[in-house]
């Protein structure tokens, strides 16, 4: 037994899931959480998996979510910050409210959470905090304005917290995915052509969630999000984590060109691209 505990958000499916699945075959007490009840019952085929209902957006929720381990467990070893989507379309054209809730999921929930942790971490000497980022956060595309901004955001935000926290023997871990198969791509595609999909940018929108058909269909680059949970288990386990993983092969190839290419051929070859 690993006797460690471990929170994972967005535990209903795609890399949530898969790294629950992970962490439960190695013996840690899992606790998932999510919005959907009926997506988060499979955590109870497993004798140290256990599920709680949360929007990560609601205060409530989050404080029940931390005390109900809390009550339960002697503490918490590890957070897996993985609750999140993506928003797309023109800043023109996306509504304010909307790009407010994409930074209320991806990065303000995220941190409201984290800060219910971190006390608990501190006392025991130890912890460790795993935000689920992207590429995205390094990269750009067309009509993802909303979206890469809030993953840029958390980028910064788990560069600082990570130097914040050393000191108390935390460590704070990015992980960075490129395509993965999860239900992402359907939910960014139909944000694009709600937002975008009529008027000035309607032929860019049409070509980019064309272009997400592809990535992520069948015999498309989209890795599976076992390949993702791999990466968040080795980030948990080792002895000296890295700041930063990124996932799979392709995201590390395509951080690698964002590193060599000038800003100017980098939007050359990503809008010809898309």
């Amino acid at each position: 037994m690993s006797g460690k505990v471990v929170l994972i958000t967005g535990a209903s499916s795609g890399i949530g899931k898969a790294a629950a699945v992970r962490f439960l075959k190695q013996d840690y007490t899992v606790y998932g959480a999510a919005r959907t009840e009926a997506d988060l019952e499979y955590l109870s085929d497993y004798p140290n998996g256990h599920y709680i209902l949360m929007d990560i957006t609601e205060a409530e929720m989050r404080k029940n979510c931390v005390n109900q381990i809390l009550k339960n467990e002697a503490g918490l070893d590890i957070l897996v910050n993985n609750a999140g989507y993506g928003a797309y379309g023109a800043v023109e054209e996306v509504p304010l409210q909307d790009a407010k809730k994409q930074f209320e999921v991806n990065l303000f929930g995220l941190s409201e959470l984290t800060k219910l942790v971190i006390p608990g971490m501190r006392e025991k000497g130890s912890g460790r905090i795993i935000n689920i980022s992207s590429i995205a956060g390094k990269i750009w595309t067309p009509l993802g304005g909303w979206y890469h901004a809030s993953k840029f955001a958390l980028e910064g935000l788990s560069d600082c917290l990570r130097n914040e926290l050393r000191q108390f023997g935390i460590d704070v871990i990015l992980i960075e995915p490129g395509a993965i198969e999860t239900n992402w791509a359907e939910t960014a595609g139909d944000n694009l052509l709600e937002s975008s999909g009529e008027g000035i940018y309607q032929k860019q929108a049409e070509r980019k969630a064309n272009k997400y058909k592809q990535m992520y269909g069948e015999g498309g680059m989209a890795a599976s999000p076992e390949v993702v949970a791999e990466a968040i288990f080795k980030a948990a386990e080792t002895d000296k984590p890295k700041a930063r993983y990124a996932v799979p092969a392709h995201a590390k190839l395509i951080l690698f060109f964002r590193w060599l290419l000038p800003d100017s051929l980098y939007d050359f070859f990503t809008n010809k691209f898309f």
